[in-house]
Parts: structure tokens; sequence; C-alpha cells
């Protein structure tokens, strides 16, 4: 599906959630579709897919705050706006997304850019006009077979999420809208599909909402540790009362309840409402209180609302000042992880 298909499909997606259950539960839905930023004078292309790096296995489990990551939507043509965060974080991204809808192709060539630049990609794969209880029963899996060939045959280490943010009714496969049951069947199949496919360079990642009025609850939806490498946690910082209890730290005690898996914050962002540059070292605090992985940092301009802020801090000399100061403070005194 190419770019404008794509942002159609989004942008008709979000008419119909809003339709059926409210503008709260579109609320994640729009916030990742693509919106307008600035052009940038210089693009530099994707490679082409035949320089992926040598085969690797699956990631292991890296020490607290290893992860600064990015996601910028505008990387269609160029890895050049996930490098260009390098000028707030201190340092080039490690990490960085990309969304797939259900029956798109693996995107080798971003992946691979991203690998050349010292990067690893999360591919959250969103199971768009596809029941659980359909992919679970194998009617997809000649698309799974044929993504898990492409990331076998990429052979750099990939991390795979699958419809992330169940236990939120905002997702067509989510709380309120599927069978918690029939959505951990749908991902241990997706999973066995992979294996059995040979792709061992997946490290799977299980994303949940953080902070949210209308979430199921986590167990519910949890697929087993034979099925889960790591966990994601999303949460954003909406109003000043946002702090990183409310917004991460509910949600990650929730989960020590039944699982010692490293943790990473797979979406995060702070809104100007929130005050970003002052809630930026509480971030970081709570990342190294908790032995966190690190973060990926939702960049991205959205003037729509309470919910849809401008996320991006390189318009913020004060945000910036504070992002460099807790990323520097993670690299020169890395707390050490608790046992997983």
């Amino acid at each position: 599906m190419n770019r404008a298909r794509l942002v159609a499909a989004l942008i008709a997606a979000v008419g119909v959630s809003i339709t059926i259950t409210g503008a709260g539960s579109a609320l994640w839905l729009y916030r990742h579709a693509p919106v307008p930023r600035h052009a940038h004078a210089h693009v530099a292309l994707l490679p082409p897919a035949s320089s992926a790096p040598f085969p690797q296995s699956a990631i292991g489990n890296p020490g607290p705050m290893h992860y600064v990551g990015v996601f910028e939507h505008d990387t269609v043509s160029s890895y050049r706006p996930v490098t260009l965060f390098t000028s707030v974080a201190g340092r080039k991204p490690n990490l960085t997304v990309s969304y797939s809808s259900w029956g798109m192709p693996f995107r080798a060539r971003f992946v691979t850019a991203a690998a050349q630049a010292g990067a690893v990609v999360v591919v959250h794969m969103e199971p768009w006009h596809q029941t659980m209880a359909a992919i679970a029963a194998g009617h997809s899996d000649r698309y799974l077979r044929r993504f898990a060939a492409a990331v076998r045959h990429y052979g750099g280490h990939v991390i795979i999420s699958f419809a992330p943010e169940a236990d939120g009714r905002w997702y067509p496969w989510g709380w309120h809208q599927a069978k918690p049951t029939r959505w951990v069947a749908a991902w241990r199949h997706v999973v066995t599909v992979f294996r059995q496919a040979g792709a061992a360079n997946v490290t799977w990642l299980w994303v949940v909402s953080g902070d949210n009025r209308v979430i199921g609850h986590l167990r519910d939806w949890w697929p087993g540790p034979r099925y889960v490498d790591w966990i994601g946690v999303d949460g954003y910082y909406f109003t000043r009362a946002s702090t990183f209890k409310s917004v991460i730290g509910n949600t990650v005690r929730s989960i020590r309840t039944f699982t010692r898996k490293p943790i990473l914050l797979s979406e995060v962002g702070i809104g100007p409402r929130a005050g970003q540059a002052r809630k930026i070292p509480g971030l970081f605090a709570g990342i190294r209180r908790n032995h966190l992985l690190g973060l990926v940092y939702f960049d991205v301009n959205q003037h729509q609302g309470l919910y849809h802020q401008n996320w991006r801090l390189d318009d913020n000399p004060a945000a910036v000042a504070a992002f460099r100061a807790g990323v520097r403070a993670a690299q020169l005194s890395p707390a050490r992880r608790r046992g997983a």
C-alpha cells in the first residue's frame, strides 16, 4: 500500500472508530496517522534491501536505559528524520519504529537503513480488517509466512509487536472489541508461525497502554512467558497533573505482579500542556528507578486538542536541554537491572 492509500485508510478507520465508540476510543488510533511536517532540505534515500547485515539471533536482555529511540512519521523515502533526533537526544537513536498495517510487506529497506545507522526497528503489526479469531485459525498464514520469510532473509535484529494496546478499547482488536482469549490465541499463533518459518531474529514485544481510564485487566491479555521476550508500555503526559507514576508507573507495577520480563517505554510523549521541560527529569528518573530498557519518543507535531498536542521537543530549548541531560545522566551512571 502506498503512502496516499495508507493515509486514506487510516483516516477512514478513524471515522469508523469515532462513529462506533466515540472520540475517546479513536484517540490512540488517530495518533498514528501521518501528519504534515516541514520538508527537509536534503533527502537521504533508503538503501536497497540487499544491503542487509549478516544474520543475527534475537536481542538478549540489555541493561537499563540502553535504548533512546524515536518515532518519525515521514520515513517513506528517507531515514534522515530519525537521525535528526540526535540534536535532541545528544546521541544517535538506537531504536526506531515502523507501523505496519495488516497486509503490508516487511519494510526491509527501512530496517536496513536503521541497522546501518546503529538502530533496531520496532515493527508494530496492526491487524486492521481481520479478526483475532480468523488470525488464530490460520486465515492469514500465507501473509504471515511471507512476512516472516522476509524478516528471516533480512537477518538482523527486529523487534515485533502484534496488535498493540489490546487492553484499551480504541482498536478493533482491543478490549470490548475482541475477547482476550481470542486475542491471546492470535498472538500465540503469530509467534508460532514466525518461529516455524525460522525467523529466529525476532524479539517479541507485548505492548500495553499506560494511564487511561478505559483499559481492561492487563493479565487477561498476557500471552505467557514462552511467547513474549519484552514488554512495551505506551504512555502520554497530557496535563500538568501527569506524572511518571500516573502515566507509566502504575502500569509497570501491575505488570510486575505476573512477570519479570524486561520493560521498554515503547511509545511516550510529553505535551506542552503538561510542561515538557518540567516533566522530562521525572520521566528519566522513573526509567532508572524501575530499571526499564529505555524509551521511544513519539516525535510528531499534532495540533488537534488535548490528546493530539505537539509532542516534538526541538522547538522548546528548555525541553531539549532536559532531555539531553537525562540521556547523559543515564550514560554516565547506568543503573543495574534487576533479574528478569
